[in-house]
């Protein structure tokens, strides 16, 4: 199948995105179920399987190879991990509301932190939580609820509190010693972990810098008071019980179900339901992640399809056609990992599906292997960090409460991450 063809699924998915809301005048009016739904209609349209008769649709069996590759996209271990995580996440989350456990947190972070240093606090927070457990989702998980909630106490916009978060979640996720992206980057460059984080580090810590910066003078006119009621200590337990065991290394899975029953042992001891009322609020929350889940099932199954269809392959041609020099390599390999990650929505996929490639070209450009895998790990997380339909802006949106889009224009971590790996890029000595 033709290249542009083949990855064209990927452009009726923006085009249709874009063109309705731009005709609704609102970006936050439009599904992005919906036009996930066209583009993988469009994607199954185009699909010519080995059985079709001079590419079109002949038969019922045609019919079903088709949807037999998108069906094994969509139910890939990796998507299915996440839903598992968004289910058990949703029900962690309006059970913990239910009994109380976001107000006393949020009561408590009002009472020890200043309000102009409330929104670098929780930046750093972010920061320091998925440095020490590698995981941007878990740290999303635990520390959106606490955020959206600080937002009602002090006025702020929810979408502002959740992109705090966001961006300080991918900080750990690009630097941690535990990282799937890490890990990823490091085994396909076969280079040590010490020697990627130093690399590394060089960007993301300037970064951190300037955004903790830029979020000190946003909160110099944050005036919050913090309410004269009492911090139920009993009510944090989940929270702090969540993040402990996240720390100590626990499937995230396995976490949020622990925190599931404390949630509802707590309840039941503070009166605030029963076991139906308990079912009925984690049941509540897990039909909250409708939309996360179904949109993570028609991207997985659409994403299939251009895999398949040789799209990935037309990428990767593409970028290193022309490579000049050891400049173009890394922008090469930078360009690279992004598509790939635009492509497969998830950055620990995009690392090891472009770093074989990534290897080949540092090694005939002469580059550090920790450079290499400093620019996978980096790039990747720029774009996991920014798109909508990425597990960890689905998962930020569908706990706040906010449409995915509107995080975007406040999440300034990945940005100044990329731009500072960019000047990196063409400015350091090769």
């Amino acid at each position: 199948m033709n290249g542009w063809l083949a990855v064209s699924p990927l452009f009726v998915f923006l085009a249709v995105y874009l063109v309705s809301s731009i005709l609704a005048r609102d970006f936050y009016k439009v599904p992005v179920t919906a036009a996930f739904l066209v583009a993988s209609v469009y994607a199954l349209l185009i699909t010519r399987c080995p059985e079709s008769e001079g590419g079109h649709i002949s038969s019922r069996f045609d019919v079903d190879g088709r949807l037999s590759i998108f069906s094994r996209g969509a139910g890939d271990s990796n998507v299915m991990l996440m839903i598992w995580i968004f289910v058990f996440a949703g029900a962690f989350a309006v059970t913990a509301k239910d009994i109380g456990a976001i107000d006393a947190t949020v009561h408590f972070t009002l009472k020890i932190l200043p309000p102009r240093f409330l929104y670098a606090g929780l930046f750093l927070a972010a920061c320091l939580v998925s440095m020490a457990i590698g995981t941007s989702v878990g740290t999303i998980v635990a520390l959106v609820p606490v955020a959206s909630g600080l937002a009602q106490q002090i006025g702020a916009g929810v979408p502002l509190m959740t992109a705090i978060i966001v961006g300080g979640a991918f900080f750990g996720d690009n630097l941690s010693f535990i990282s799937d992206t890490t890990v990823a980057a490091t085994r396909t460059q076969g280079v040590r972990m010490r020697d990627k984080f130093r690399s590394n580090i060089k960007i993301a810590a300037p970064a951190a810098l300037i955004v903790t910066a830029i979020y000190v003078f946003m909160g110099a006119g944050v005036s919050a008071v913090p309410d004269a009621v009492p911090v139920d200590w009993v009510k944090m337990l989940p929270y702090f019980l969540v993040i402990g065991l996240a720390l100590m290394g626990m499937n995230v899975i396995t976490v949020l179900v622990i925190g599931l029953v404390a949630n509802g042992v707590i309840g039941f001891a503070y009166g605030c339901f029963d076991w139906v009322g308990w079912l009925e609020s984690a049941g509540g929350g897990i039909e909250g992640m409708g939309e996360l889940i179904i949109v993570t099932l028609l991207a997985g199954g659409m994403l299939s399809l251009i895999r398949y269809n040789g799209g990935m392959d037309f990428i990767i041609n593409g970028l290193t056609r022309s490579i000049n020099g050891p400049r173009g390599a890394s922008l090469s390999i930078a360009a690279l990992v992004c598509l790939v990650n635009f492509c497969t929505a998830n950055n620990t996929i995009a690392i090891l599906t472009a770093g074989p490639l990534a290897k080949d070209i540092s090694d005939r450009f002469n580059l550090k292997p920790s450079r290499t895998a400093s620019i996978l790990d980096t790039f990747s997380c720029l774009v996991q960090g920014i798109i909508p339909y990425g597990a960890q802006m689905l998962m930020a949106s569908g706990l706040a409460g906010v449409a995915a889009t509107s995080i975007l224009g406040y999440l300034y971590y990945p940005f100044a991450l990329g731009i500072i790996a960019l000047f990196f890029i063409l400015f350091r000595k090769y």
